[in-house]
């Protein structure tokens, strides 16, 4: 038996997928390069607003817009250390592991978030709140330990710190 190989890649519904407003604004970023190759990274940025992560369908949904093979569009996805490839919480945490943050706390950060969240890295809270996440800088290491919670930096963090931060996100 002879099997022929294609070069044809599997089409897939992007309207199904995208939202309109995900479809516009992907092809308003291809516009600003000469290569659609380079709107990856914006492209999953903005698909990634709507539910916090990016998923497979999505994934192929965008490499398809920008006339990539989905393959090249995830390895763009898992470089990248904040396009999340599986559900997160509604605040993700991300916690600054490197050395200037490790000789200042860090660990002992790191161990009293998982006690008071009760879960460790890359897992979320049962109430969704929280996902905590390594990270490994921040590039604020006169400030350190450091850590971010969605797009808001945090330096100076103590461990008494901990109940008001997270406090301040719902």
């Amino acid at each position: 038996m002879m099997m022929i190989l294609t070069d044809k890649k599997p089409r897939v519904n992007v309207e199904a997928i995208l939202t309109a407003q995900e479809i516009h604004d992907i092809e308003h970023h291809i516009g600003h390069y000469p290569d659609p190759r380079a709107a990856s990274l914006d492209s999953l940025k903005l698909v990634q607003k709507r539910n916090g992560w990016v998923d497979e369908a999505q994934v192929a949904a965008i490499g398809q817009m920008l006339g990539i093979p989905a393959a090249d569009v995830e390895g763009v996805a898992t470089f990248y250390n904040r396009i999340y490839r599986r559900p997160v919480g509604r605040n993700v945490i991300l916690l600054c592991d490197s050395i200037a943050c490790f000789l200042m706390g860090a660990e002992s950060l790191a161990e009293a978030f998982k006690q008071h969240l009760g879960i460790e890295y890359g897992q979320t809270t049962a109430d969704d709140r929280f996902t905590l996440l390594p990270i490994c800088c921040l590039g604020n290491c006169d400030k350190s330990p450091t850590l971010m919670i969605n797009d808001d930096t945090h330096d100076l963090v103590g461990i008494q710190d901990i109940s008001a931060l997270l406090e301040q996100y719902v």
